[in-house]
């Protein structure tokens, strides 16, 4: 039996959609729009014009780039051509960049004009980039000089190749953005990623009917595999914008009627936040997802009381599970406010002690998990492999409790866990105590070190405009409310935390920042 005829990998996934739907919207993004059925055409004609080019199955193709329907072309076209995509943070700097493309061995790098800068320079940097693709932006922009066009390889008249791929076949390397030393490259399959999609249809509720806001960057695994890829999936409408700020926000969501949006907890602090925010201008809303980290439970409560029509979920995962593992449902939301929910329908997951037994209600454990969404290990590394497998399961290393009814709570990430005084302190717990006060904004609690307690906890404030708060406020709410070692013994003030593009703080950078703060 020729294996095509059972095949199911993302290129199939498009084909049966524009099959299914041929006249319908697929992406809307700036001045274009193209239907299911141009989208599936352009996206054979850009395979073929890979394939002129030189690009051969199983080669990594890298990704440097801004949200924009030709990133989203480029994505399915790789897929289809049997080659491996490889999104890179286009907030890294140059060496950074460099680093990823010399470990993927990636000859071709796709870029726009945003971006075609720190492109060359990274590729320069010792890699084995030789080639270069310009990709539209969402704005109107000039090609960069000396790259193969986009709409000239969405040109091509040949015939695409024929390629013998499977669903087992490597789809996508995505680097992880952690605190060691090299970011790891996750190798994740065509049916890994598939096998999540159908996770995401069924819990988060992915429909055809979705008019979904696609704005977080798609060089992330969130974005790109748990909205974009089931909005293709399911036949809904995509609306893809690089500018992930307040006014854009809204705009969009006003203008195309949007029903569906993702975001992290920070950007929807800034929508609630943002003088222009209406709650009329964005009625259309009705589906609302949230991730990277946890809601804090304040602002979970005013989102229920100014948005009361939008059912909100919580989807918690990583990377390395393609990347949906548990989610929180609407019904839940206020019930069991901060848990980041049971393992979704496609993943077995468990809060365990470092011999794997299951850690009893209430006690912390790490979160560990089986799934046909996880990956096939670490890109040529097999010794931080065996390390995330050991004991037959995935190790997140992220630490939780759960509770009688099998709803997790994630406590904290190892590495953020604050020894204080001899004893652990969560974060996050710290976190929610003073999102309690009023006149807070954002928070971020790290641990600096110090002479006395080892780690000292110390709190970052971010105040809401107009307001005031002194260190010492905070600090006798805190030692009001819980155990005198968990109360921050440092309160700073600043007007921004620094996150990355998808919208996670980096605590790294502020325990860097005020290492020195007395």
């Amino acid at each position: 039996m020729n294996p095509t005829i059972r095949r199911q990998t993302l290129g199939d996934v498009l084909r049966r959609t524009a099959l299914r739907v041929p006249g319908k919207t697929a992406i809307i993004c700036g001045e274009t729009q193209w239907s299911y059925a141009e989208l599936d055409a352009l996206v054979s004609r850009l395979a073929a014009g890979l394939a002129q080019m030189g690009v051969v199955q199983g080669e990594r193709v890298a990704i440097l780039a801004r949200n924009s329907h030709g990133f989203a072309a480029l994505r399915f076209a790789l897929a289809r051509l049997g080659a491996v995509l490889v999104p890179i943070n286009f907030m890294l700097k140059a060496e950074e960049v460099a680093y990823i493309l010399r470990h993927a061995g990636a000859r071709t790098l796709a870029t726009d004009s945003g971006s075609a800068q720190l492109a060359r320079a990274a590729a320069a940097l010792q890699t084995e980039v030789r080639e270069f693709i310009w990709l539209p932006s969402e704005d109107p922009s000039e090609a960069a000089t000396g790259m193969h066009r986009f709409d000239t390889l969405a040109s091509c008249q040949e015939s695409l190749p024929m390629v013998t791929l499977a669903s087992t076949d490597l789809l996508q390397i995505v680097y992880t953005s952690g605190t060691e030393s090299s970011p790891k490259g996750v190798m994740l399959t065509h049916d890994a990623v598939l096998w999540q999609y159908v996770s995401c249809v069924v819990d988060a509720e992915i429909a055809a009917e979705d008019l979904t806001l696609h704005a977080l960057p798609l060089y992330h695994c969130a974005q790109l595999d748990v909205f974009f890829g089931p909005a293709v999936f399911m036949g809904g409408t995509s609306v893809i914008t690089s500018k992930p700020v307040p006014d854009n926000l809204l705009a969009l969501i006003e203008k195309f009627k949007i029903t569906s949006f993702f975001a992290p907890p920070t950007v929807w602090i800034a929508l609630l936040r943002s003088p222009a925010f209406d709650a009329k201008r964005i009625a259309s809303l009705v589906k609302g997802y949230y991730g990277a980290s946890i809601m804090p439970v304040e602002v979970l409560r005013e989102l229920a009381a100014r948005l009361p029509k939008v059912r909100l979920w919580n989807l918690y995962g990583q990377t390395e599970i393609a990347p949906l593992a548990t989610m929180l449902g609407p019904d839940d939301q206020l019930r069991k406010p901060g848990s980041c929910g049971r393992a979704v329908l496609n993943v077995e997951t468990r809060v365990v002690d470092d011999q794997l037994h299951d850690v009893r209600p209430g006690e912390v454990g790490e979160i560990v998990h089986r799934s046909p969404h996880l990956m096939l290990g670490y890109f040529h590394d097999d010794e931080r492999t065996r390390a995330a497998f050991e004991g037959d399961w995935f190790h997140s290393g992220d630490l939780a409790t759960i509770d009688d009814e099998g709803f997790i709570t994630v406590v904290d990430r190892k590495k953020d866990m604050i020894k204080s005084g001899g004893e652990n302190v969560a974060s996050r717990e710290v976190e929610e105590m003073i999102y309690r006060l009023p006149q807070v904004s954002e928070v971020a609690v790290i641990g600096l070190a110090d002479p006395i307690w080892v780690e000292s906890v110390t709190a970052v404030i971010v105040l809401k405009t107009g307001q005031s708060l002194s260190a010492a406020e905070v600090m006798a709410h805190c030692s009001t409310h819980m155990a005198s070692f968990k109360s921050p013994k440092r309160v700073v003030f600043t007007d921004s935390l620094p996150k990355n593009p998808s919208g996670k703080l980096l605590k790294r950078e502020l325990r860097q920042s005020y290492a020195n703060v007395a």
